[in-house]
């Protein structure tokens, strides 16, 4: 049966599925409803957890680290300026390997004071050695928090879910929720293969000397590859109790079919805008599901056959073009009959990124199949404004 419940309500149920011991909260707009809903499940008797009200952002992910290194699976959501000011604490997390799992409801930075959507919060932690899942609508939101989880425990590395402010968190759509039996069967309770105890003393988090940090980095990039197929892995599990399937977990492709040669690439809600173009415009549709790590390869053989490639996301890495946008002309680079690129940045600060937008970009992305001119190296980055 389908329930028809905000984004907000969509994660922390499936957050009290997952039954984490720990919750660390701090208030931010857009992602309060989510602790708010713990909290009431917390009262309720329908969750044995311990919510820690902390005073910061930053004290949220600190006391996340604690619990999660004692062996207590931990959970906690953050926005903007809030997951800004956690910086510091999540490379500690990723550093110290603890599978932590914590819902971004992405809001765009300040300044100027901006309360809506954008994603260049997440993007701007896309180097703390954090996955990055991002979700389409309320039904994946739920989906991917119960996968965030096993793939956090699997691969010793902590999982952002990342999900856009107001757009998702405050609007209703109809969710599919599992019963409890099929998530412990999914996600059986968390049994840390080493932890703080007195019992059995480690040391965690130690000096890293010049001589050994490089190693310790090296082994945090080589999980993070490993992780491209625990990752596929575990959307193929999860489909197979739920019924649903992401693409292959990283990347999902629509209307890439024999005869499309252009192609929109992005990720987030605004896929779901794109969806209902495809047919019309007669291009197709390259849906990011996770930034980091980043799936090369999947995009490659995505791109193989294409003469025209937009990217249209909402984050800007100021004098050097959407961050999204270079991340995807490196990974095509060297492709052979690699696609004519085009950016599009749009939606900054929650601006409305409306159906005749959409239908703008793809038809630029349409008009401009073909290769580069042979005098002419430069790809076109234009702002919708």
């Amino acid at each position: 049966m389908k329930n028809v419940v905000e984004g907000s309500f969509a994660a922390a149920k499936a957050v009290q599925l997952c039954n984490p011991g720990v919750i660390a909260v701090y208030p931010i707009t857009p992602q309060t409803h989510i602790p708010e809903e713990l909290a009431k499940m917390i009262a309720d008797g329908e969750l044995d957890s311990e919510m820690v009200r902390v005073e910061s952002e930053h004290s949220a992910m600190a006391a996340c680290i604690g619990s999660q290194a004692t062996g207590v699976r931990s959970y906690t959501a953050t926005s903007s300026q809030g997951l800004a000011l956690m910086h510091e604490m999540l490379f500690v997390a990723s550093g110290m390997r603890l599978p932590i799992v914590m819902t971004n409801v992405n809001r765009t930075l300040s300044s100027p004071i901006n309360i809506w959507n954008d994603q260049s919060d997440s993007f701007a932690e896309r180097d703390s050695g954090w996955i990055q899942l991002y979700c389409e609508n309320a039904q994946e939101i739920f989906d991917t928090h119960i996968q965030a989880f096993r793939i956090a425990e699997e691969t010793l590395l902590p999982v952002m879910v990342c999900l856009d402010g107001y757009i998702l968190s405050h609007t209703s759509e109809p969710v599919e929720f599992l019963d409890r039996e099929a998530v412990v069967k999914f996600l059986p309770g968390y049994k840390p293969g080493f932890s703080l105890n007195p019992a059995r003393p480690v040391t965690m988090g130690p000096l890293g000397t010049p001589e050994h940090f490089i190693y310790f980095k090296k082994q945090q990039d080589e999980a993070m590859g490993k992780a491209l197929e625990t990752i596929r892995k575990v959307n193929r599990e999860y489909s197979s109790i739920s019924g649903r399937l992401y693409g292959n977990g990283l990347i999902e492709t629509v209307n890439l079919v024999d005869g499309k040669d252009s192609a929109l690439i992005t990720l987030g809600s605004v896929a779901g805008t794109a969806r209902a173009l495809l047919d019309k415009m007669g291009i197709g549709l390259i849906r990011l599901k996770s930034l980091r790590p980043f799936p090369l390869e999947e995009l490659k053989k995505a791109c193989q056959g294409l003469k025209s490639l937009g990217v249209l996301e909402k984050d800007i890495s100021p004098g050097c073009n959407g961050a999204l946008y270079n991340e995807v002309r490196s990974a095509l680079y060297g492709l052979d009959g690699r696609p004519r690129i085009s950016g599009f940045i749009a939606g900054l600060g929650g601006r409305d990124i409306s159906m005749r937008d959409m239908e703008m970009v793809m038809r630029k992305i349409r008009c401009r199949n073909g290769k580069l001119p042979a005098k002419e190296g430069k790809e076109v980055v234009e702002w919708l404004m």
